[in-house]
C-alpha cells in the first residue's frame, strides 16, 4: 500500500483517465462532476476542473441515483480518503 493506505492501482486507474469527465461520489447524496486535470500522490487526491457540486437522489420507483441539482465550483481538489466511488462519463 502507498501513502494513506491507497492502493497503487487506484492511482494507475485515475492517471489513465486524466482529461476525462467523471462523477466523484463522496456519500449517498453528494458528489462532484468535472474533468480530471491531475492526480496527486501526496496528499492522495484528484484535481478537477470545470467542476460542479451535484446532489443525487434515488427513489423506490427508480433506485439508481440521479443528479437532481448542480452548483458550479470551478476547480477543486478532492482527497481520496473521502471518495466512495468514481464513475467515468462517456464522451458526448
Amino acid at each position: 500500500m502507498s501513502e494513506a493506505g491507497i492502493s497503487p492501482t487506484v492511482f494507475h486507474f485515475l492517471e489513465k483517465h486524466v482529461g476525462k469527465r467523471v462523477i466523484i461520489i463522496l456519500d449517498r447524496d453528494f458528489g462532484y462532476e468535472g474533468k480530471i486535470e491531475a492526480i496527486s500522490h501526496v496528499p492522495p487526491g484528484i484535481w478537477l476542473s470545470e467542476a460542479e457540486a451535484v446532489v443525487l437522489r434515488a427513489t423506490i420507483a427508480n433506485p439508481i441515483p440521479r443528479i437532481v441539482s448542480r452548483e458550479k465550483k470551478s476547480e477543486l481538489f478532492i482527497h481520496l480518503n473521502s471518495v466512495q466511488r468514481v464513475e467515468i462519463l462517456p464522451h458526448k
